[in-house]
């Protein structure tokens, strides 16, 4: 649904976007991250053939950006960091605007409109002007917007920024059903913890290139290592008494827990638990410590600002 390869763009000696390559499919969401100026809105604006490559290609919903921009455009919905809200229109009349623009018929147009409004929360308010709106108000007008004429991909910039934690589980909740309905979307967003929710992909962007993409247990795999496991004991234990298992990494050995890393923890951790209860120890619980995108977004950004300086 979404393919890149090589995806570049220079404004003069500046080169924003470097070799970017991208694949995805319809049902899948990508999560774009990266650092303010790291090239995530350039590419995006590639990508709905607002702005003509250097080099590389792309393709959206089978179109090429280049050679059938108007194409691409009407096949995606496009939430940008400015909305680009008429304040002086009300909600029915904005949406009811875009409708047109995109060649829906007056009964479509009253269906999506009322579904939309509705869904989002402005239906009560959807005769008033749109200068009138709180800021998560306009926010979520303009994701209606770019759903008004039922496109095959997304482009969302920050799409729940400003908004209310019920307001923002709404959006999320509502983004994980169009993955289902077989949309591909990319999210662009610095929330990390709504990427690590959201995204069957993620990948990594700075200075214009993509540092690493993947499933995010891939990525946790890749940059962190192994999953940690621990066993915490329900009273003080000589951790003497355990007889250290090859299969099993020893990170961290005192009497109130142990800390370890296994290669294959379905088939090692179950001998490492027997190994603890003929020693008779004390076990409480055995649990896998949590790795989350943003221990793997730190290290990563970590790495390639060190890289650059040297």
């Amino acid at each position: 649904m979404i393919e890149t390869e090589n995806l570049s763009k220079a404004f003069n000696d500046f080169l924003a976007v470097d070799d970017v390559n991208l694949n995805v499919r319809s049902g899948q969401i990508l999560a774009l991250l990266g650092q303010n100026g790291a090239g995530k809105t350039t590419t995006i604006r590639m990508l709905t053939g607002l702005l003509r490559p250097t080099r590389g290609w792309a393709r959206v919903a089978g179109y090429d950006v280049v050679d059938e921009p108007t194409a691409v455009r009407s096949s995606v919905g496009v939430l940008t960091e400015q909305h680009g809200l008429y304040l002086r229109m009300t909600a029915d009349e904005y949406l009811d605007f875009f409708g047109k623009i995109y060649e829906l018929d007056a009964s479509t147009r009253k269906m999506r409109n009322d579904y939309l409004l509705d869904y989002f929360g402005l239906a009560k308010a959807s005769t008033r002007r749109i200068g009138e709106y709180s800021k998560g108000m306009r926010q979520k007008l303009a994701l209606a917007r770019t759903l008004i004429h039922e496109p095959p991909v997304l482009l969302l910039d920050e799409p729940t920024s400003a908004m209310d934690p019920e307001s923002a589980r709404l959006v999320r909740d509502e983004i994980g059903n169009l993955r289902s309905s077989q949309r591909a979307i990319v999210i662009c967003t610095h929330n990390l913890a709504e990427a690590e929710i959201l995204a069957d992909e993620i990948a990594i962007i700075y200075n214009g290139r993509i540092l690493l993409t993947g499933k995010l247990d891939a990525l946790k795999d890749r940059v962190l290592g192994k999953p940690e496991y621990e066993v915490i004991f329900s009273s003080a234990w000589d951790v003497k008494n355990f007889a250290h298992l090859s299969a099993v990494e020893m990170l961290e050995k005192s009497p109130k827990r142990i800390r370890f890393r296994s290669e294959n923890p379905k088939e090692t951790n179950p001998l490492f638990l027997q190994k603890l209860s003929e020693k008779k120890a004390p076990i409480l619980s055995l649990q896998e410590i949590p790795r989350s995108l943003e221990q793997v977004y730190l290290k990563v950004m970590a790495e390639a600002v060190e890289n650059v300086a040297v």
